[in-house]
């Protein structure tokens, strides 16, 4: 059994169309800056997560999870059986991210869990896809052989990935289960996994720096008008 350590079942949530932001353009397939994200960023873990709406929170968790059990489920995260993903935008908020949990068994070391989720004003992007091909190549590299993906048979969009990636669907009543028979590692995963996430750092870094750029002027400019205010005072 997956990740049984934590008290809350992880699922997939959909990647549903929507109405793109006006500062999150749509980009090109296959160029979305992925990187792992670790320990530190519990924080804006925790604030995806509980930024979901009710109804993508039960397609995420199997219910309707409330703050509190987010948070639970958040402070329990194992990173050392656990390799998250993530998408930022460009002010450092993680609006997509997904999770390989490999199993603790000895007997199914080869085996790993995958789920995903899409902050609403980011869907309708390929997120949920681009995520999914990303694990899909660290989890050959981690020499995984059989992904699954446990999710909602209503969650329509998470099974439709797996079944365009090949896996095997199988539906029990509310929920459905996913299989993907993965091929080992090869030099081209191994170098496309060094690639992405070099791509990905160097993203998050530039975007870090133009976040400490723009306080930086947004705080001249407080500076300013506080100046220009007094001289006015003093004026009168």
């Amino acid at each position: 059994m997956l990740a049984p350590q934590n008290p809350e079942p992880d699922r997939a949530m959909p990647d549903r169309p929507e109405t793109p932001a006006a500062d999150e353009p749509r980009p090109p397939s296959g160029t979305v800056p992925i990187r792992s994200i670790d320990h530190s960023h519990r924080e804006q873990i925790l604030k995806h997560l509980q930024a979901l709406e009710p109804a993508d929170r039960y397609l995420r968790f199997g219910y309707a999870a409330t703050d509190e059990q987010i948070q639970r489920y958040v402070d329990q995260i194992h990173f050392e059986r656990y390799m998250l993903f993530g998408i930022f935008n460009r002010r450092l908020h993680l609006i997509a991210m997904a999770h390989l949990a490999f199993s603790i068994d000895p007997q199914l070391r080869t085996c790993a869990e995958f789920g995903v989720s899409v902050g609403k004003a980011s869907r309708g992007k390929g997120y949920g896809s681009r995520l999914f091909e990303r694990a899909v190549v660290h989890a050959r590299n981690e020499g995984v052989s059989q992904l699954f993906i446990h999710a909602l048979s209503e969650n329509t969009a998470m099974l439709r990935i797996a079944r365009n990636a090949g896996a095997v669907i199988e539906r029990e009543g509310a929920e459905s289960e996913a299989h993907l028979r993965l091929p080992p590692a090869d030099f081209d995963s191994r170098v496309s996994e060094l690639l992405s996430e070099q791509v990905a750092l160097t993203d998050y870094h530039l975007k870090a720096q133009a976040k400490q750029f723009r306080g930086l002027i947004g705080m001249l400019q407080e500076i300013r008008q506080g100046v220009r205010e007094a001289r006015e005072r003093s004026r009168g």
